[in-house]
């Protein structure tokens, strides 16, 4: 029996290797839930490794761990570093090199708050710090607060020893930690956090003493400063920094004396404008923090140059252009008063504010996006050449990382029909050796590279991206037009898999970057200003005649789909076209009036139309709802229901619209969901939510493959009462 059992073992093991591999196939909407990504690599201080964030797929909860493989690019495979227990459903994030490469620093949340850890990779586990503070605010001691009366004898449970000092001298409690900075030398510590929620408001929480006081929430996040022992231990207490909140990053200058620290007026003050400041903390009397009076409140990140002399930064370029478009700046802390200098003034493309690398030559090395292409540009300190693109051969780069010393360079690589990489190389601009990493994608799975195309639409030369299914032959194939969001955004030549996804059904897929995207220069990305729905549709359907006129396209099988603003522009479509056999709109705008005094800010839409009460046809006439009465197209709507960007009422509106006037619609939500996590599943990319993604790539292939073989009823007003 023991023999038999002993073969038959042996029989399955070897039928298990016998299996054949799975042919070569476009992802299915399952495969999309298997899908991985890396991100944030970070090369070691002395050159050698290489640290980085693996987030595991949607089936596995898209859990985030650190990672770290050598740099040297030889066979030797990635380790995980980090790990979670099942019931932490983030894992942990912003991983940090300690100055001396023994040491690494991350975040994650393991009880209630999140923490920072450090983990010596010369032995031993991760350890947290016990980063603790006297609260300053605390709703329960306000003098109009209300605190539930004791509860009776008979019913009254026992109290905590944390409730029993709520009423007495305040103690110490743990911070939330959303961010952290190490200086070069190791010495210093700074943090932002939000201010802890003190015992007497988790009662009044818990007795549903919890009204809103909208834009008056006392709780902020406030930056800290610790000194740090040889061992990595704190030395002393955490040292309050006065600097305005909310704080949003800080950066130590290479001499590890100084701090430039960035932060955003709290309680929704963006909305009336721009909100930003930037300070200087000097180490040795944190207590005096100077605010850089000459930055604009537009700043949103930047970086020492080498010297510790100057600041480079990103803020919104001084022409008329989109909230978002962002120019380079240089300024000397010692001359805090004068103007800073444009570095990238006329530069046709889009930065990277949170990679900025000012280089021992002067120059400031930074990704930056240039029509469908992701690069990196060397930018000059004195403002007085254009950027000039460094060549690393791949579509797109992203993520581009070095050291303080520059002794190596990292960064993502990719490309439509090509699988992510993660580069090393010595020196920028020699070749990408790819390093070892986990398969971020099922096996034998099959991708389209995209060709660009070029159209003109009225006064403006226009492009985009067009995928074709392959082994077609002679045959039309269908067209599935993908617009972007933004509308300052853009498509670019990036491995994608939901564009796999679709071609897989043997549909083509245009992606069209029109007037008012990013990437492109000023003019191009204002061209769409008081326009929405205006010439941005011309530039789409201006498009879509091109490539029919190339392409071996079916102009009887047309079908358009877009999220956000490409939700908007799929709205648009519906009240303007019939061309479409199908639409899907993702989480939309429909009506500007409702959407401005309901959205999370208006900051972004004031530029485009104004005040809709002051500017009443212009925000209609950019209303896709002012069209909905000429509608007749099948339309299908996806939406979160807790998306505060696009709020759900939208898309109750625009379907209630087409219900009423006859038109075949649905209206599918999604519980949980805001507006970027839906968007995120929907595309294939890790979500924690298992099934929504799944779901909603479903219905999309079944509503178009319905309006595909079809013939719809004819719109018809339903029947009066």
């Amino acid at each position: 029996m023991l023999t038999l059992c002993l073969v038959l073992t042996f029989g399955l093991r070897l039928a298990a290797f016998a299996q054949p591999t799975p042919a070569a196939h476009f992802p299915t909407s399952e495969d999309l839930r298997h899908f991985k990504t890396i991100s944030a690599p970070q090369l070691s201080p002395d050159g050698k490794q290489v640290l980085f964030v693996l987030t595991q797929a949607t089936a596995q909860n898209a859990t985030s761990h650190l990672w770290l493989v050598p740099a040297s690019g030889d066979s030797e495979k990635a380790r995980q570093l980090t790990f979670s227990t099942p019931a932490d459903k983030r894992g942990e994030s912003s991983g940090q090199w300690a100055p001396d490469g023994a040491v690494i620093y991350f975040l994650a949340k393991r009880g209630e708050q999140t923490q920072l850890f450090r983990l010596d990779l010369r032995g031993g586990e991760a350890a947290p710090y016990d980063l603790k503070v006297v609260p300053s605010v605390d709703n329960s001691k306000e003098k109009d607060a209300i605190n539930p009366p004791a509860e009776k004898a008979a019913d009254k449970k026992v109290e905590t020893p944390a409730e029993k000092k709520s009423d007495s001298k305040p103690e110490p409690l743990s911070l939330d930690v959303a961010g952290f900075a190490l200086s070069d030398n190791g010495k210093w510590l700074a943090l932002w956090a939000h201010d802890p929620e003190t015992p007497g408001e988790k009662k009044q929480k818990d007795a549903k003493v919890d009204a809103a006081w909208i834009n008056h929430d006392a709780h902020l996040t406030r930056l800290y400063l610790a000194a740090l022992k040889p061992d990595g231990t704190i030395d002393g207490a955490l040292q309050a920094v006065p600097v305005a909140p909310d704080v949003h990053g800080a950066i130590w200058s290479p001499s590890a004396d100084r701090l430039f620290v960035v932060t955003e007026a709290p309680n929704d003050a963006s909305d009336l404008g721009p909100a930003g400041a930037a300070w200087i903390v000097d180490a040795a009397a944190p207590e005096n923090p100077s605010k850089l009076a000459s930055i604009p409140a537009t700043v949103q990140g930047g970086a020492w140059t080498p010297d510790g002399n100057s600041i480079v930064f990103t803020a919104a370029t001084p022409e008329d252009a989109p909230p978002g478009y962002e120019e380079l700046f240089a300024l000397s802390p010692a001359n805090a008063d004068s103007k800073p200098i444009r570095l990238t003034a006329g530069f046709a493309g889009q930065l990277n504010a949170a990679a900025l690398f000012p280089t021992s030559d002067g120059s400031i090395v930074t990704p930056a996006a240039i029509g469908t292409r992701n690069t990196v540009v060397r930018i000059a300190g004195d403002g007085k050449t254009p950027p000039k693109a460094v060549d690393l051969d791949a579509p797109v780069v992203s993520a581009l990382n070095t050291n303080r010393k520059q002794t190596g360079w990292v960064w993502l690589a990719d490309g439509g029909g090509h699988p992510m990489k993660l580069c090393y190389a010595q020196h920028l601009g020699a070749r990408c050796s790819a390093l070892v990493i986990p398969d971020l994608r099922p096996a034998n799975l099959r991708s389209v590279e995209p060709q660009l195309v070029r159209w003109n639409s009225g006064e403006l030369t226009t492009e985009g991206l067009l995928y074709l299914p392959p082994d077609t032959g002679a045959a039309k194939v269908p067209l599935i037009v993908d617009v972007h969001g933004g509308p300052f955004g853009a498509w670019e030549d990036r491995s994608d898999p939901f564009a796999d996804f679709l071609l897989g059904h043997g549909w083509a897929v245009l992606r069209p970057n029109p007037r008012g995207s990013s990437n492109y220069g000023v003019k191009f990305s204002a061209a769409n200003k008081n326009d929405l729905g205006g010439g941005d549709y011309k530039d789409v359907m201006a498009g879509v005649d091109a490539v029919l006129a190339k392409f071996p396209i079916d102009p009887q099988r047309l079908a358009l789909m877009g999220y956000s603003y490409g939700g908007e522009m799929a709205a648009f479509v519906e009240g303007k076209t019939d061309r479409f056999k199908a639409i899907i709109s993702g989480a939309p705008v429909i009506d500007q009036f409702s959407e401005y005094g309901t959205e999370g800010g208006s900051w972004y839409d004031r530029w485009y139309f104004g005040k809709p009460w002051e500017r009443m046809e212009d925000a209609w006439r950019q209303s896709p709802l002012a069209g909905a009465s000429h509608a007749k197209t099948p339309f299908l709507l996806l939406q979160g229901e807790s998306d505060k960007t696009d709020p759900l009422g939208q898309a109750q509106e625009m379907y209630r619209a087409l219900r009423q006037q006859g038109v075949p619609v649905e209206l599918v939500t999604y519980p949980r969901e805001d507006h970027q996590p839906l968007a995120v599943g929907m595309l294939g990319h890790p979500s924690p939510e298992p099934w929504h993604g799944f779901d909603a790539r479903q219905r999309i292939v079944q509503f178009i493959d319905a309006a595909f073989t079809t013939t719809p009823p004819a719109a018809t007003a339903p029947s009066k009462p």
